[in-house]
């Protein structure tokens, strides 16, 4: 924590109350669905209630646990008051509005809130060597999900059964749960970019947009496949053609030291120079690992400057409406001399 805790003097703050439970997990290690974190530069704990007193005692690092008989709010109260710290920060981004008012009405007089960025995002987007090696388990995971769920798809199947096959095969290869709800279209109901599978089955000749992830050790993974079922015609494979040369353009723009920006760029100008950018309706990727979309943001206007250590999708794709959509994804870690793509799941384009 101390990261965290060198940069309260920049805050103006002399502890900072975190409530968002990935923030939590990244800062403790408590994996609870309960607790409160409060941070200071002496002495962090960590309140939670008693259904996690256990394992609250065995996951944690670093930060001594109070087991809350009532409400957390009250208990972190209190600890603010005996310390008499004055300055509390909290998460703007994180806290509801009816708990700060909670937190506010609970503290001692002459202690004050004071809201603070994501300061723990900013932190998380540099993964460790451990973390980046969660997040190559999931990957690894979740393509194996894939192959393994390939034999089972085909024109008649329901989309929801593809969804279903697909996240139990995730669980086979030893994930927790899937890292967001499966995506599953097919036909022109694959221009929707983040349709959800219904019950309509998958049709004869027609495109499959297949977007999944795994969750192994609390770390997330995301790719994204587009099928064919049936014999594609020209149009098909002319717009996969495409999307995959703006996927691996991406790919090829990301190294330390460039921004955001630049990565969705790279992707848009193929896509243009094909006459498809209109149909490109959303960011080129985003950063993940113990939340699905994480910083940073890989779209237009976005500055952000890639680090060594930071994990990303590349995920362009193209839409249109009564004929279908495609979009490839894979997730890729940057380093300092370009990106290392962690998913090995052919990007060839699959007719069944």
């Amino acid at each position: 924590m101390n990261a965290l805790t060198g940069r309260f003097a920049d805050l103006k703050i002399d502890a900072f109350l975190v409530s968002a439970p990935p923030n939590i997990r990244y800062l403790s290690g408590f994996t609870g669905s309960n607790a409160l974190l409060l941070v200071t530069p002496s002495r962090s704990t960590l309140f939670t209630d008693p259904r996690y007193t256990i394992q609250a005692g065995e996951e944690t690092s670093g930060c001594a646990v109070k087991t809350a008989r009532g409400p957390l709010l009250a208990e972190a109260a209190q600890l603010i008051a005996r310390r008499r710290l004055k300055r509390i920060g909290f998460e703007r981004g994180r806290l509801l509005f009816d708990v700060w008012q909670r937190l506010k009405d609970a503290l001692p007089l002459g202690a004050s809130l004071k809201p603070v960025g994501p300061v723990v995002e900013e932190l998380r987007m540099i993964k460790s060597p451990g973390e980046i090696a969660h997040i190559r388990a999931s990957v690894q995971a979740n393509s194996l999900a894939f192959e393994a769920a390939l034999p089972r798809i085909r024109p008649g199947v329901r989309e929801s059964e593809i969804a279903a096959e697909l996240e139990y095969q995730m669980r086979r290869q030893g994930a927790e749960k899937p890292s967001f709800d499966t995506i599953v279209a097919s036909g022109p109901r694959s221009a929707l970019v983040h349709a959800q599978p219904t019950s309509e089955p998958a049709g004869a000749n027609q495109l499959l947009l297949i977007d999944m992830g795994a969750t192994r050790n609390g770390y997330v993974s995301d790719m994204t496949r587009t099928l064919f079922l049936g014999r594609p015609g020209r149009k098909v494979r002319n717009m996969y053609d495409s999307v995959l040369m703006a996927q691996l353009a991406g790919i090829a723009a990301v190294r330390e030291g460039v921004t955001a920006e630049q990565v969705d760029r790279a992707t848009r100008r193929v896509l243009r120079a094909e006459g498809l950018d209109r149909a490109f309706v959303h960011s080129t990727g985003h950063g993940l690992g113990l939340e699905i979309h994480e910083p940073p943001r890989l779209g237009r206007k976005d500055r952000t400057v890639l680090r060594a250590g930071m994990t990303i999708t590349i995920e362009p794709g193209v839409y249109m409406e009564g004929f279908g959509g495609i979009r490839i994804e894979d997730t890729v870690v940057v380093t300092a001399g370009g990106c290392e793509v962690l998913t090995p799941t052919t990007k060839e384009f699959i007719a069944l």
